[in-house]
Parts: C-alpha cells; sequence; structure tokens
C-alpha cells in the first residue's frame, strides 16, 4: 500500500508504534488531570486507537481517516481510560493538546532529520529503527509531563482506587495521594486513611459520630468494636485535635493490598469537589 514517501506499509510495526504512543498519551493526561489511572483500561484504549490506525490501511479503510472518525475514535480511547472517573473532562482536553504537541515533536524530527515518521492520513509509522521511535516517543512524553504540570489540579498528588473491609461490609472509595499528608497510627507506626464520615454514615451504627469522638469510642467500645482508638492530628487551624479511627481488616490501593490500616473518620469533608472521599500519603 502506498503513502506519501512510503512504499510499504508493514502493520504490525504500525500497531506497535501507535500503541506506544497512544498509552503514553493516555498516561500522561490522566495523570496530569488527576484522574484515577487503571493501566488495564489506558492500554486498552492504547489498543483501541493502534487498531483504529491499522484499520486506516487496510483496504477499503481509507474513509477513516476523515477528521470525524479521528475525533470519535480518540474520544473513545479516553472513554475506555478513564470513563467513570474524575477528573474525565480534563482528561480528553489534554489528550488532545498532548496529541497535538506529539505530533508537533514528530513534525520538528522530519523537518530536521529529513526522515518520514508520519504518513498522509496522520498515522506514526516510519522505516527508520524502532527503538529511535520510542525513545522519541518516551521523551516527549516527559517533556510534556514538565510543561503540563501545573494544568493537573492536583500536580504531585494522584487519584487511587481504595478497597477496605470493615464493619463486615466492603467499602470503595476513591482517595487522594497527597505526599503531604502524614497521619500514622502511633502503636504501630502504619499510614492511617483520612475518610469522610459523611460517605462511610450509611455503614456506621448508630451513635457513632466522627463531630464527638471520644463518645463515639466509648459506644464502638459498647458494641465490641475491636481496634477503634483515637488518632491526635494537627491541621491548619486545628492546633491539637482527635479522630476516631476504625480498623479495616484489609485495605487494596490501587489494586495492591495493604494489610489492616485504621480508617479515620473526618467530620469534614476531605474532598475539594474533585471527586475523592479519602486521603492517604505518598507510598514509602
Amino acid at each position: 500500500m502506498a503513502g506519501e514517501g512510503v512504499t510499504a506499509i508493514y502493520i504490525d510495526l504500525l500497531f506497535l508504534l501507535n500503541f506506544v504512543a497512544n498509552y503514553l498519551l493516555l498516561l500522561g493526561s490522566g495523570r496530569m488531570a488527576g484522574s484515577v489511572l487503571r493501566r488495564p483500561r489506558i492500554a486498552a484504549g492504547a489498543g483501541l486507537g493502534a487498531v483504529y490506525a491499522a484499520a486506516v490501511f487496510l483496504p477499503g479503510g481509507m474513509w477513516l481517516a476523515a477528521w470525524p472518525c479521528k475525533v470519535g475514535s480518540a474520544v473513545l480511547m479516553v472513554l475506555i481510560a478513564y470513563g467513570g472517573a474524575p477528573g474525565l473532562l480534563r482528561a480528553c482536553v489534554l489528550f488532545f493538546g498532548a496529541s497535538a504537541a506529539l505530533a508537533g515533536g514528530v513534525l520538528g524530527v522530519e523537518l530536521l532529520g529529513g526522515t518520514s515518521l508520519t504518513v498522509a492520513n496522520g498515522v506514526f509509522y516510519s522505516h527508520v529503527d524502532l527503538r529511535l521511535l520510542l525513545l522519541l516517543f518516551i521523551l516527549c512524553y516527559f517533556l510534556l509531563s514538565l510543561f503540563f504540570r501545573g494544568v493537573g489540579r492536583h500536580r504531585r498528588r494522584e487519584l487511587t482506587a481504595v478497597r477496605l473491609r470493615m464493619l463486615d461490609r466492603e467499602i470503595d472509595l476513591t482517595a487522594l495521594i497527597d505526599s503531604g499528608h502524614t497521619l500514622t497510627d502511633p502503636a504501630t507506626n502504619r499510614p492511617v486513611i483520612v475518610a469522610d464520615a459523611g460517605c462511610l454514615a450509611p455503614w456506621l451504627p448508630p451513635g457513632i459520630r466522627a463531630e464527638e469522638p471520644v463518645e463515639s469510642l466509648q459506644r464502638c467500645r459498647e458494641l465490641g468494636l475491636s481496634g477503634a482508638r483515637l488518632i491526635p492530628y494537627r491541621a491548619v487551624g486545628v492546633e491539637r485535635g482527635l479522630l476516631l479511627a476504625l480498623r479495616a481488616s484489609w485495605v487494596s490501593v490501587g489494586g495492591k493490598p495493604q494489610g489492616s490500616l485504621l480508617v479515620a473518620l473526618s467530620p469534614t469533608p476531605v474532598g475539594d469537589g474533585s471527586g475523592y472521599q479519602a486521603l492517604i500519603g505518598a507510598p514509602g
């Protein structure tokens, strides 16, 4: 199959190049947007984009190169990667911006090196060393991350999925990984998850109120809830305070088991409207 400056198209190479480029673009866009990063979903979105790129050059597939198809496939990629998660619109806008920046970088390489890295339809393809192209994509990814560092709402912070088993229930939350969150269990020095008590209210026994930690601790003891304790903390505007903490028998953060952790109940919302209900410290 012929194109401008290209005499043959190898579908396997075309798929691989576009899969790597799409994966890095989706990953970087989600990270900058502060979205929950689910890498299997990101890989699925990148795979769809790579299939689309290959389909353009199959017999009868040229109609897929039209702009409506390109935009539709890009939106569908973002939906697969981040659909239903906070920051979806932000991730979509950043994905389009990062894609345009990467295309500009590739065009610059073309002009400087006299090497054709693209074809007429705007799909990545080249006969040059595959390792060189992979290096180019990775370099563009890091440059974009630096350029858009201030665009993501949480910058060095990241949203992640948290699942915990507490009070004989499995509870799913979205948590913000914040390097400034250093609250730990004084007895074990293990990290403490701070969760919005309002979100956990449906699972809390009657009489347990985050606004009354001391009285609620006594109520926990009356109910036989082992592991409940008070956690001292400091915050902006609070010189010294106490949080009621309940023990989760197991916790997974981003799909990785963390064992048993304390979950402190915050009487005020911990989120800022970005869709998370808990705070955890950055992994050590």
